[in-house]
């Protein structure tokens, strides 16, 4: 026999389990809000920018085979930027108690797609430790690169600098929290519906007509204590009524 589900059994399943689904949404909630704004670290980052340009006279134009040049060399100093041989002279100059590894994971080096301008990120804890790596960074590249690749088309185009009130780039609070929020409401439907699932007892005559496939030839209401109490005083007050009808 093929079971369906109506809509309404499934809105009855979530009204019956709605204080569950609630529970497990405000543990969720929180939970990510405790950890997004005591337990995780924030994080600030810092950029710097540099100008991949040939050298030239002020009077000359640039030539797009010197443009091609310059964009292909992008992607070759993008790997220089975060190789040992720029950061082991960053950690010397600005004495970082860090490995090579540890510095290359904080630092990110990305362009725009037909750009001449190269942006290096640094993240860390302290938003001015992260500035001035970004910019040793930047200033050890530019003096370096004449020596490895012997050319000077190197040029900083924007130092990094803190702001007031900088805000971390992460953690964020309340997209962490918004997230929590839809993983605990999907969390306590799904477990209100599997509850539901496995819960066998019987609840109504349309379960006995189903399970038993016999017909319901009655049903026993349930009545509440004070609807019972009720019943009764009304039964004992027409009892009066009637005794003092016939004794009149």
């Amino acid at each position: 026999m093929e079971e369906t589900i109506s809509l309404k059994e499934l809105m009855e399943t979530l009204r019956k389990r709605l204080s569950l689904i609630i529970s497990i949404t405000l543990i969720a909630v929180m939970t990510s809000g405790i950890i997004s704004y005591f337990v995780l670290t924030p994080i600030y980052q810092s950029s710097t920018q540099l100008l991949v340009n040939q050298a030239k006279n002020e009077n000359a134009l640039y030539s797009y085979n010197e443009i091609q040049t310059n964009l292909q060399l992008i992607n070759t100093y993008s790997v220089i930027i975060k190789s040992p041989a720029i950061l082991d002279k960053v950690i010397d100059e600005l004495d970082l108690d860090m490995t090579t590894s540890q510095l290359n994971e904080k630092i990110s080096v990305t362009s725009e797609k037909n750009s001449q301008v190269v942006n290096v990120s640094v993240q860390d804890p302290n938003p001015y430790v992260a500035a001035e790596i970004a910019n040793t960074v930047a200033q050890v590249f530019k003096k370096e690169i004449t020596q490895l690749m012997n050319v000077d088309n190197v040029s900083i185009l924007a130092e990094a600098t803190v702001t007031p009130n900088q805000s971390p780039v992460k953690p964020k609070p309340l997209l962490n929290i918004a997230i929590a929020m839809v993983v605990g409401l999907m969390t306590g439907i799904g477990l209100a519906f599997l509850l539901e699932y496995l819960d066998n007892t019987i609840k109504t005559e349309q379960d006995i007509e189903k399970h038993l496939e016999l017909p319901v030839l009655g049903v026993i209401s349930m009545i509440e204590d004070q609807q019972a109490e009720k019943s009764v005083s009304r039964a004992d007050r027409k009892a009066k009524l009637r005794g003092e009808t016939i004794g009149s």
